[in-house]
This record gives C-alpha cells, sequence and structure tokens, in this order.
C-alpha cells in the first residue's frame, strides 16, 4: 500500500477513536465532577480537533503533485503538526488558569470509582494507538502521524498521572489534591506543545536531520564502488513521507554516459533499498581532476597522475560542502 494513503487511513481511526474517547471523559466528568478529569476531557477535545486537521492534512499530503506543486502535498503535514502544537498549548494554558482557580475551593467529588474506571480505559486505548501512529509515522516519514501518535501518548500520561493523583484523592479525602495534579499536567502538556511545535517549524524551514543524514552517511560508506571517487553537496529535504536528496559525485572523467548512468542508477538504487521508494534523488555527476587521483581507489586506470594515498572517508562535515575534496582539505581513513 502507497505510504502516504496508509498514513491516511491511520489518521482516519484516529480521529473515530478520539470523538469515542472524548465522550467517555465529558460522562466520566459529569459523574465525578472532578476538575482533574475535566482537564483530561479538555485536552481530548483537543485531540479530536487536531485529528482532523492532521486527517485533512494527510489527505493533502496523499495526492499527487501538479504543476503548481511540483514537488507534491507533503509541506502541509508541517504545518498541520504546528497547528496541533498550539492548540495542544492554548489547552495546558486552560488547564492551568482553571486548575489554579479551583486550587483554593476544591468542589466536592462523587462516584470516584466509577470515573476512575472510564479514564483508565481511555489512557489505554491512547497508549496503544499512540504507539502504534509514531512507530508507522517513522516507517513513512510522516511528521503529522508521529505529531498525532505523541499527542496521544502524551494524553495517555497525563491520564495516568491523573488517576494517580485522584486514587489519592479517593482514599484522602483530600480535594485540593485534584487542582494541584491538573496544574502538574498542564504544565507538562505545555512541553509537549512545545516539542511538537520545535519539529514542526524545523520542517518548515527544511532544518537539516542530523540523524537522517548521519545514517546517510554510513550507508554510502558501507557501500561505496571504487568509482565513486568523491561524493559532496549532499542535501536532503522533507516533503512529508517523501524524501528529496542531492548530491553530486565524482566519476572518472572518461567514463562514457552509459556507465556514468550505471553509477548513477546504483546510487539511487542504494538509498531506495535503504529509505523506501519514496525518495526523489536528483544527482549531478562531476568529472575528476588530477588532485582526484591521490584520493582514487580506482585499479590499472591508463589516466592516472598521481599515485593514490587515502581515500577520503565521508562524514556530516565534508560531505555537505559544495566542491570536490582534496587530500589536504578533509578528513581520510
Amino acid at each position: 500500500m502507497n505510504k502516504q494513503l496508509h498514513n491516511l487511513r491511520i489518521q482516519k481511526w484516529v480521529a473515530i477513536v478520539s470523538v469515542l474517547l472524548l465522550a467517555v471523559k465529558i460522562t466520566a466528568w459529569y459523574l465525578t465532577n472532578s476538575i482533574a478529569i475535566l482537564t483530561d476531557a479538555l485536552e481530548s477535545v483537543v485531540n479530536v480537533v487536531a485529528s482532523l486537521i492532521g486527517l485533512y492534512s494527510l489527505y493533502l499530503a496523499a495526492k499527487p503533485r501538479d504543476s503548481n506543486h511540483p514537488y507534491g502535498h507533503g509541506k502541509v503535514e508541517f504545518i498541520s503538526a504546528a497547528i496541533e502544537g498550539t492548540l495542544i498549548g492554548i489547552a495546558g494554558c486552560i488547564i492551568l488558569y482553571k486548575s489554579i482557580s479551583s486550587f483554593f475551593v476544591p468542589a466536592e467529588i462523587r462516584k470516584l470509582d466509577m470515573g476512575l474506571l472510564l479514564v483508565g480505559i481511555t489512557a489505554v486505548v491512547n497508549y496503544i494507538i499512540g504507539l502504534y501512529c509514531v512507530k508507522t509515522g517513522k516507517n513513512n516519514n510522516s511528521v503529522a502521524l508521529q505529531a498525532s501518535g505523541k499527542h496521544l501518548i502524551s494524553d495517555t500520561w497525563s491520564t495516568a498521572g491523573i488517576i494517580a493523583g485522584l486514587v489519592l484523592v479517593y482514599f484522602t479525602k483530600q480535594y485540593w489534591l485534584d487542582s494541584a495534579v491538573s496544574i502538574l499536567f498542564g504544565l507538562i502538556i505545555i512541553v509537549t506543545s512545545y516539542k511538537i511545535l520545535r519539529d514542526a517549524i524545523a520542517g518548515i524551514m527544511d532544518e537539516a536531520d542530523i540523524n537522517l543524514l548521519n545514517k546517510m552517511v554510513e550507508l554510502l560508506n558501507s557501500n561505496r564502488r571504487p568509482r565513486w571517487i568523491d561524493l559532496h553537496n549532499l542535501r536532503v529535504i522533507k516533503y512529508g513521507s517523501i524524501l528529496h536528496v542531492d548530491c553530486h559525485l565524482t566519476l572518472p572523467w572518461y567514463l562514457s554516459i552509459q556507465e556514468a548512468h550505471t553509477e548513477v542508477d546504483a546510487l539511487s538504487a542504494l538509498v531506495r533499498n535503504r529509505f523506501g521508494e519514496q525518495v526523489e534523488l536528483f544527482v549531478h555527476t562531476d568529472a575528476c581532476t588530477a588532485f582526484s587521483c591521490k584520493i582514487c581507489i580506482v585499479e590499472h586506470c591508463e589516466k592516472r597522475r598521481f599515485a593514490f594515498k587515502k581515500q577520503i572517508h565521508w562524514n556530516i562535515e565534508n560531505i555537505l560542502e559544495n566542491k570536490q575534496h582534496e587530500l589536504s582539505e578533509v578528513s581520510y581513513e
């Protein structure tokens, strides 16, 4: 199944489940009159809105590229994640305001045992779905799906903490603990909001993903072919679940166009086998020069002008540079 369609299908279920869990939490709050459970319900309202926004963004991301969007519509996932992070932050602020207001005048709590049971069920469901969303989002390079999953997992921990606090309330009858728990988890929700916003803005600004680049550099070093004399000006840009990769590959100058194309195809196949078919690779080929001889391992080269000395070991620093490398300029093995 196409990764983008797979992401869309999962997000549909997230939206449906979010609505059902919201109804359960509102019922629990109605039964108990607990500010902490109201806190949980307010975050679930954000869950519903965020899941619907995520659903629409994944629908757009799954659309094929067109003349107005030659790179596709994947960037909308970062916008979706930014909106979701903002909504989570607003919910956290509302929760803090409500909790602090109720701290000094605690409300009487009723039927706490039934309320604990209901919110406990929502926590388990949220955790299972959240883990699945994060795992699938990472495999499919979907920022929107990962944001939804992280939100659901944070909601789970919030609910677990609220349950722990309400258990104390149940046995001690200290109703001020209800508001204290809400304040604590309101702060946790705001921190989660910041993290989601940070990742979303990084994607919108095309910030380099160092972890992804390290994996790609390791792959290229481990599988480099003798004719791949040098690789530089490597750039990776994310468009939702699609990766756009640009690089310059230095090859022996005397290769025919067909031979050079074979080397480029081998590089493309290597990257796609590791990172999936949702990769667009644009390779610019450079001809080797005299100074390339010292780092070239091609054997029995009739055009060689200098003896081989050392092969350059590609790393994050030198592979991102926009020039062919010389032995004296870079680290090597």
